[in-house]
Parts: C-alpha cells; sequence; structure tokens
C-alpha cells in the first residue's frame, strides 16, 4: 500500500477551496492533458455526500474508468472519495482543509493500492506513487489558481 501526503497553501477562504476541490467542472479542467471527463454518475457541479461519479482518462496510453464515491464529508474540513470500481484494489483520497487566517491548508492523503500482490507493491512503490504524487501536485496547483482567482 502506497501513501501519498500533500499539503497546498491558498489565499482563499475555507469555503471555496472546500468546494473547489469537490467541483466535477474543476477537476475535469485541471486534468486536462490526460482528457480525463465525468461519464457516469455526477458529472457537473459539486459532488456531495453519497454521490459517485465514474471517471474516464487516458493514462499511460491506455484509456481506463474507475468510480468513486463520496463516503465521508463535514462541510468545510474534510471528505473522502473511495474507489468503488477501478484500477486499484484500494483507493482512498481524504481532503482536508484548515482556517490559518485569510488562507486555507488543504492537505492530501491518498492511499492506494495495486492489484497482483508483490509485483503490484513494486509498480505502487517504484513507478505510481510518483505519478500519482505529480498528477495530485498539478491538480492542487491548479485548485489554487483558480480559488485565488476565485474561481
Amino acid at each position: 500500500m502506497a501513501i501519498i501526503k500533500l499539503q497546498t497553501h491558498i489565499n482563499a477562504p475555507l469555503e471555496v477551496c472546500f468546494d473547489a476541490s469537490r467541483n466535477i467542472d474543476l477537476h475535469v479542467n485541471s486534468m486536462e492533458h490526460s482528457r480525463e471527463k465525468a461519464v457516469g454518475g455526477v458529472t457537473s457541479g459539486l459532488i456531495n455526500l453519497n454521490d459517485w461519479v465514474t471517471w474516464e482518462a487516458n493514462h499511460f496510453g491506455l484509456k481506463m474508468k474507475m468510480t468513486v464515491k463520496i463516503t465521508e464529508m463535514k462541510f468545510p474540513d474534510y471528505f473522502v472519495d473511495e474507489m468503488i470500481k477501478g484500477p486499484f484494489k484500494l483507493m482512498r483520497h481524504s481532503h482536508f482543509f484548515k482556517s490559518d487566517g485569510d488562507r486555507t491548508i488543504m492537505s492530501d492523503e491518498f492511499i492506494f493500492k495495486s492489484p497482483f500482490g508483490l509485483l503490484g507493491k513494486l509498480v505502487d512503490e517504484l513507478f505510481l506513487k510518483m505519478y500519482m504524487e505529480r498528477l495530485l501536485t498539478k491538480r492542487n496547483i491548479f485548485l489554487k489558481t483558480m480559488a485565488e482567482n476565485s474561481l
């Protein structure tokens, strides 16, 4: 199992950052490079507790689909999305938001596990963890820019 932890400081209010992070349209725009799009469930606007979305994207030259569900949410402090169908054996992404004066500290904890036992573990640690960290960082920079410019 691999764990990625990120922290992004955003010069925007807590509620703006929380909503930006769960906005399907902003997610699609932030993942333009992988041609990611929402193809099932909630496909536009804000995703809420117990909602689900199926994403379709191109990674490593392959078209992939993954369905995630919002399994926990407390506005505007945190929410959790978990894969219910897709390429990982396990995927859980926790999003935390903390006010710091006029700024917001957005923290991510992304936990994933590839299938295929020991081979999957090696792929996770030697390659996929770095790839996913770059992907999440790129997304967070996009969200930071959007939130700081009042979306």
